[in-house]
């Protein structure tokens, strides 16, 4: 990405067919309101988005484009005619933190809204890739492009599925190198512009004991003991440490125990760390490993049996940041001055933490419209300002095709 393109966000908006998609996105507010409703009821927790995987190929392939899934997973989708590329590929992830039991449970109110897991992050993102393409199927092509449009809906985003779908995209598919630049579609809000790339590693901790009687085995060395000393004496350190002032630490999952008289035989947490840059998150890790280290030389002091200790590295996100002065960042910028939007540069972790890595064009962005609750069974979506969002989006894509 070398030069910006020779229109303007105002002339560009003026273009045949890019007046047509937009207008497009309005009149299918209600079909694609119903694609959402239909989307979010089909459950894709991580590691298990096969068969909205499926959904999203077939309605895909309705709305005109050549598509399949890759061997990770992913559905890769091309409007129109296939080319060899240069591709700009709009993205998102298919999986959610938390997936309804029942489709009862995706429901939509009198007002529009959505209620449910996963409407927001990312039925959102999904609908959108839907909207983009049945508006294509709809209008007139574009004028003067110089790459081909690709629509990936990606596995692997959330947890510990360790961005696997935009890893095997970027670094294993043969299509990789053929991407230019990347819009990964996350979430509603349009106030952000997400252009630097939250770091982030997670962490298995496990203590091992022999277990016992509460009474009768009292001494043995205890890990579940050894395990919230290691969260004390780990939070207690962060906090005394101004040099990781600007990073986060979650322990998510603690586990351990068979009954409230016995001495259990093993603990286990998982937890995640992230930090705006790679040596903090290096400083965090080097803690942990002696946080984790003394609270077990600490159990084992006294203990008649003692405990051992295991960290397991279940996978990390690289880093990386995209200029405020790169050319697609000031597409957003001038986008947004030119729709009235307020917005922000960001740092977080999302799919477009990969293609940064490498040094490629890349920024997450929302789809329009009102959200809340993400990652818990309260989460829930709103379409007004959907077409917004939308309008945002194509503008964004228009501009990165045309260059």
């Amino acid at each position: 990405m070398k030069n910006l393109p020779k229109r303007g966000v105002g002339e560009l908006a003026g273009q045949v067919g890019v007046r047509e998609v937009i207008e497009t996105f309005r009149r299918d507010r209600q079909w694609i309101t119903e694609q959402h409703l239909e989307l979010c009821r089909i459950p894709a927790p991580t590691f298990f988005e096969a068969k909205r995987a499926e959904w999203m190929l077939t309605r895909l392939r309705s709305l005109g484009c050549d598509a399949k899934i890759d061997r990770a997973g992913n559905v890769i989708a091309f409007p129109g005619t296939p080319t060899t590329g240069p591709y700009v590929a709009v993205t998102a992830h298919l999986d959610t933190v938390l997936a309804p039991r029942r489709p009862e449970e995706i429901y939509l109110e009198a007002d529009g809204r959505l209620h449910g897991p996963g409407v927001a992050d990312n039925g959102s993102g999904l609908v959108a890739l839907l909207a983009i393409a049945r508006a294509l199927q709809k209008s007139p092509p574009m004028e003067n492009t110089t790459a081909s449009l690709m629509l990936v809906a990606n596995v692997g985003e959330e947890g510990e599925g360790n961005l696997s779908g935009m890893k095997y995209l970027c670094r294993q598919s043969p299509l990789g190198s053929k991407i230019r630049s990347f819009l990964v579609l996350d979430g509603p809000s349009v106030g952000h512009i997400t252009s630097q790339a939250l770091a982030s590693r997670r962490f298995e901790i496990t203590f091992q004991g022999t277990g016992g009687h509460s009474w009768s085995d009292f001494g043995l060395g205890n890990p579940v003991h050894a395990l919230c000393r290691t969260v004390h004496l780990f939070t207690s350190h962060l906090a005394a440490k101004p040099s990781l002032a600007r990073t986060s630490h979650n322990f998510g999952i603690i586990e351990g125990g068979i009954s409230v008289n016995s001495i259990p035989s093993s603990a286990l947490a998982k937890l995640d760390l992230r930090a705006e840059t790679q040596v903090a998150l290096d400083e965090m890790t080097n803690l942990l490993t002696e946080c984790v280290e003394r609270a077990r030389d600490v159990e084992n002091e006294s203990a008649t049996q003692k405990v051992s200790a295991k960290i397991r590295d279940m996978g990390q996100r690289p880093g990386g940041q995209l200029p405020e002065s790169a050319p697609l960042v000031t597409y957003l910028r001038d986008i947004d001055a030119h729709l009235g939007i307020r917005s922000r540069i960001e740092c977080a972790s999302t799919d477009a933490n990969i293609p940064l890595s490498m040094g490629l064009p890349a920024v997450s962005i929302g789809t329009g419209g009102m959200g809340g609750g993400a990652h818990t069974p309260a989460e829930w979506y709103h379409p007004e300002g959907r077409d917004l969002g939308l309008k945002r989006v194509f503008l964004a894509l228009a501009l990165l095709l045309s260059e």
